[in-house]
Formats: structure tokens, C-alpha cells, sequence
């Protein structure tokens, strides 16, 4: 497979994501998936993409059988193919998902972020999966994960995904290193200001469907 850019491996991520965490919201719509995307929480680096960086990343992910639309929908809905695609079991593609959307981390980091996705028994069977991917063969297409350096007065060293094509391993730890611890108001109040721009999205979706304005469209002030 060719390397993914930085756009397709957010919405591929954030497809895995909501597949697991809202399948009631899932297939995703274009606006949904946008505010998916660029969410202030459970992102790094966070992005702002727009909606031609995100239709363009999709249609490349099609090329690649890596996602697909729906059918039987009015609006067009987007879901992933990454498991059959790549032929991995659902616990390796739930690391490489978080890996794309969170960053380098650490098997005790995976584990705590998995929660919402799968449920490991504990870190040793998250490191089992994270070795499978690291020494997959040449024949079923080559490693899938990096482990990094060990930062210094680490406990653990943390892992990347290749799924973007190699990467400057010693940048990538100092880069990790100098990331900011999460949590505090600041995290919180992103989180929440992340939750209601895919409420907006998704109101926006159904007002769309039902034949309605969006809310604080002019018509829908009109109406009331």
C-alpha cells in the first residue's frame, strides 16, 4: 500500500474511531466526519481541515479500498475497510487507529485509550499485538509500527505507526517528549467545545434529511 498523507490517515482514523464509540452516528456523513476530524480532544496533532481536504483524502482512500460510501442513503455516508483491507485482526487495527489519530504512545497509554474500542485484558496482550505489527513479514507487506527510543527517565518507550511511511525516529521522540502532559481546564473545555461541533454536525445532517433549514439558518428564523 502507498503511504497515507497526514489528511487520510485523520479520517481514517477518526472512521475507525466513530464506528466503535458512536455507531449510531455511523456511517458518517462528509459534515460529521469533518468535525470528527478536527476535534479538540483525543487528537495530536490536532488539525483544521476543510471539507476539500477531507472529500480529497476520502476519494483517496477509496482508490486504496480503505473506506467506501454507503448505499441506500441519501446523503453520502463514508465507512472504513481497513481490517479487510490490510488483513489485521480487530485489536491490531484498534492500536494502529489510535496511533493515527493520538500519536506515539505507549502500550499502558494504548490500553487506557482503547477503553471505548476494545477492552485488552491487560498491557502484556497490547505489547503482543504492537511485536506482531513490528515483525510483520516482507510478504504480508512489511512492518505496520516503529518502537521509538526510550525517552530519558522513561518507564516504557512508546510506539508510532508507519501507515504514512517511514519515520525520523530520533525526531519523533524528541518530539514526543516536548508534548504537554493532557488534561487541566484547557483539555476539558476543548473536549466539550469538540462534542458540540459534531452535534451541530449531526443536527445539520438530520435538518438536511428531513427536508429542513439548519438551525440559525435564515429560513428555519423565519419559520419561527
Amino acid at each position: 500500500m502507498t503511504p497515507l498523507t497526514l489528511a487520510e490517515a485523520r479520517v481514517l482514523g477518526t472512521l475507525m474511531e466513530k464506528a466503535r464509540t458512536v455507531p449510531d452516528s455511523y456511517p458518517m456523513t462528509l459534515n460529521t466526519l469533518l468535525a470528527g476530524c478536527n476535534q479538540k480532544s483525543s487528537r495530536d496533532p490536532i488539525t483544521n481541515l476543510d471539507e476539500t481536504q477531507v472529500q480529497e483524502a476520502l476519494d483517496g482512500l477509496k482508490r486504496r479500498s480503505l473506506a467506501f460510501t454507503a448505499r441506500g442513503s441519501r446523503v453520502d455516508r463514508w465507512e472504513h475497510n481497513f481490517q479487510r483491507a490490510l488483513v489485521v485482526p480487530e485489536q491490531s487495527a484498534v492500536l494502529l487507529g489510535l496511533l493515527m489519530l493520538r500519536g506515539p504512545q505507549t502500550a499502558g497509554e494504548l490500553r487506557i485509550h482503547s477503553e471505548r474500542w476494545y477492552r485488552f485484558a491487560d498491557i502484556s496482550s497490547v505489547e503482543a499485538f504492537l511485536e506482531e505489527l513490528r515483525d510483520r513479514t516482507e510478504a504480508k507487506g512489511g512492518p505496520l509500527v516503529v518502537q521509538l527510543p526510550r525517552a530519558p527517565g522513561a518507564r516504557e518507550t512508546r510506539w508510532a505507526h508507519l501507515l504514512c511511511g517511514p519515520v525520523d525516529v530520533g525526531a519523533m521522540a524528541a518530539a514526543v517528549e516536548e508534548r504537554p502532559p493532557e488534561g487541566g481546564l484547557a483539555a476539558r473545555v476543548s473536549a466539550l467545545e469538540s462534542e458540540v461541533a459534531q452535534l451541530r454536525a449531526l443536527v445539520s445532517d438530520l435538518a438536511t434529511q428531513l427536508g429542513l433549514s439548519p438551525p440559525g439558518h435564515p429560513e428555519s428564523n423565519d419559520r419561527a
